[in-house]
């Protein structure tokens, strides 16, 4: 088995850090203080292709994949979780075209992304449905040659800032799954309407929105992939390809998180030595360091197989297993990191109360830890996770 990272991956991998040190680092807790997306960022990132790495080449991207966006988000989550999450919003908005659009729709759409011209959001969650998706509420109504979309959608990253979005509704009275598709809809379509910002706990730099689609009329052209009854598919098959680069957010972050713990102790002395040598702090250190790199291995591995057109329903155990365990380290780690600087960890004056709430969200967005599990141990009884 081969575990080295190719060239190309690398000097992505290097471009990133480069841009986590000299843009991201420096901006951090302004970003998070002021609660403003950080547009300078996003210009770093386009600049470098970032946006286009998830797209084909015959759209505008490089096409380089998953795993290279994993590799720029995990550099970028070292400092900002944020700004991990503004670079995946490149990817998850654009997924459902480039798995299911018209050569039309991959083209306007994955144009747009690659050159970072536009931003989409990913338009799922509603009042009444999170993690129960099949059963979302918002409707598109067939009206001459176009859909008249009403409902409402929530908790949607970089809605504020999205140029179009792709939402999921229902086309018919077809309960469940079979009656949803997927449309892309422009920000500036009549009935489109951000009708709210959320106030949140932490990944600040990143607004989620409430958005309401009130008698809004798209032309039968953005119904993605021009036919009825496949957006529940789209949607699934987006969340398990990014799964990984989700986890690549808390790979990132739990990195950033030790590090800053690791140099503090050094410095600090208590009992008339170094923190660090103190074996009680070691074990934590040790602990920290065996949970990064087992996340390591099964975020490179889940983007990996996303690269290798494993996505689809048998596939998605090992990417659930990948988000569940990053995830789930980030919160570990930063709570434990913070443990460490004791009373100043819990002040503002260093990151770790930042990284902390950060974390927490990536346990719950695009499937929480609990499905995650349903999703593992379905696979285990269905016999597409097997271990021989």
């Amino acid at each position: 088995m081969q575990f080295t990272l190719s060239d190309e991956h690398r000097l992505i991998q290097e471009t990133a850090r480069r841009i986590a040190k000299e843009k991201i680092a420096p901006r951090a807790a302004e970003i998070d203080e002021t609660q403003e997306y950080p547009h300078d960022i996003f210009a770093a990132f386009r600049d470098a292709g970032f946006t286009g790495l998830t797209i084909p080449q015959q759209y505008g991207g490089s096409g380089a994949g998953m795993l290279p966006l994993a590799l720029a988000v995990e550099e970028a989550a070292k400092y900002c979780c944020a700004s991990g999450l503004m670079l995946l919003l490149s990817a998850l908005p654009s997924q459902p075209v480039m798995i299911g659009g018209d050569e039309r729709q991959k083209q306007w759409i994955g144009s747009g992304i690659a050159s970072g011209e536009t931003k989409g959001a990913f338009c799922l969650t509603e009042p009444n449905v999170g993690s129960d998706a099949s059963n979302l509420e918002t409707r598109a109504v067939r009206d001459g040659d176009g859909y008249v979309l009403n409902g409402e959608k929530m908790y949607i990253s970089g809605g504020t800032v999205a140029d179009y979005v792709v939402a999921f509704a229902r086309t018919d009275g077809t309960p469940g799954p079979k009656g949803i598709s997927a449309f892309i809809v422009p920000a500036d379509t009549p009935g489109f309407r951000v009708a709210g910002q959320d106030r949140k706990m932490g990944v600040r730099g990143v607004p989620t929105a409430d958005i309401v689609f009130e008698d809004c009329r798209v032309p039968k052209a953005n119904l993605v992939g021009g036919a009825e009854g496949h957006g529940f598919t789209h949607a699934m098959l987006t969340l398990n390809s990014c799964r990984p680069v989700v986890g690549a957010r808390g790979l990132g972050l739990a990195e950033g998180a030790m590090t800053y713990a690791l140099e503090f102790a050094r410095e600090r002395k208590a009992f008339g030595k170094p923190l660090v040598d103190l074996q009680a702090i070691q074990f934590m250190f040790a602990d920290m360091a065996i949970q990064i790199e087992a996340s390591r291995m099964l975020v490179y591995q889940g983007a990996w197989r996303v690269d290798q057109g494993h996505y689809k329903r048998e596939d998605a155990a090992y990417l659930s297993i990948a988000k569940a365990h990053a995830t789930e380290t980030a919160v570990k780690v930063s709570s434990d990191a913070l443990q460490v600087l004791g009373a100043q960890g819990y002040m503002m004056d260093h990151p770790l109360e930042r990284h902390y709430r950060d974390a927490r969200q990536l346990m719950i967005v695009e499937g929480t830890s609990q499905i995650q599990r349903v999703v593992i141990a379905r696979s285990l009884i269905e016999r597409e996770l097997v271990y021989p």
